[in-house]
């Protein structure tokens, strides 16, 4: 990874995010948006200390600096069409959160819901509100500072005019009842945000996305998403 003064700057993964998105599609937008969404962080071998998380547990969120490991490309441009701008609008990739940037790293705030030591794995953070699909390489952690990283009355340019809005979500019982139950809060979350790319608006098109090991299919009219079938992602293989 290439500095700005042209130096060349080395850095490696100290951990990788254990999450229920297998694929991009679906994940939240932003972090913190479904909070009932239970991730884990699980760190390489080099950095699998205890004393490297000490006082850490005295936090309630912490910072997740991370890279878009499946958006990497060779090039990058100076603009991006934000999906939430409906895919046609240009604005420049510095007011974006967009993942094809120069570096394609990612910044999360997520929860941090407790801290596990295990005999082969070290410290594991468990966290909630995340936004990173499974595997995601995390390149440092940092604590949340409330007073010093939050700023509620900041203005926030072209997204404060997107309309942030959540569909109703019908979801059969016998549907329902196919996901294990710690799940099935998490998805209808996930669902709740609309995971369609704003520009689609097609009410007979049925989207699947794969969540904790297994593929939902939904279709969206109006404001109500309705899930159409559930399958673990084994049965949808044979």
């Amino acid at each position: 990874m290439t500095a700005g003064n042209g130096d060349l700057a080395t850095i490696e993964a100290i951990a990788h995010i254990r999450s229920p998105f297998a694929t991009k599609f679906g994940v939240p937008r932003q972090s913190g948006l479904v909070a009932d969404v239970q991730a884990t962080v699980v760190f390489t071998p080099k950095y699998q200390s205890r004393e490297a998380v000490r006082g850490l547990e005295g936090f309630d969120r912490i910072w997740l600096i991370w890279r878009f490991h499946q958006a990497l490309r060779q090039e990058w441009s100076p603009t991006v069409r934000p999906p939430r701008l409906g895919g046609n609008q240009r604005v420049g990739v510095f007011a974006t959160r967009s993942p094809f940037r120069p570096n394609a790293l990612g910044l999360s705030a997520v929860g941090l819901e407790g801290i596990e030591y295990h005999p082969d794995l070290g410290p594991v953070l468990r966290i909630s509100g995340a936004d990173l699909v499974d595997g995601t390489p995390i390149f440092d952690i940092k604590p949340y500072v409330p007073y010093a990283d939050s700023y509620p009355d900041s203005r926030g340019g072209f997204a404060d005019a997107v309309e942030r809005r959540k569909l109703a979500v019908e979801f059969p019982p016998e549907l329902l009842e196919c996901l294990p139950p710690e799940q099935r809060a998490p998805l209808v979350g996930v669902l709740r945000q609309d995971p369609r790319p704003s520009y689609q608006d097609d009410p007979d098109r049925v989207y699947g996305m794969d969540f904790a090991g297994y593929n939902v299919r939904f279709t969206v009219a109006g404001e109500t998403l309705t899930v159409r079938s559930v399958a673990r992602l084994e049965q949808k293989l044979k």
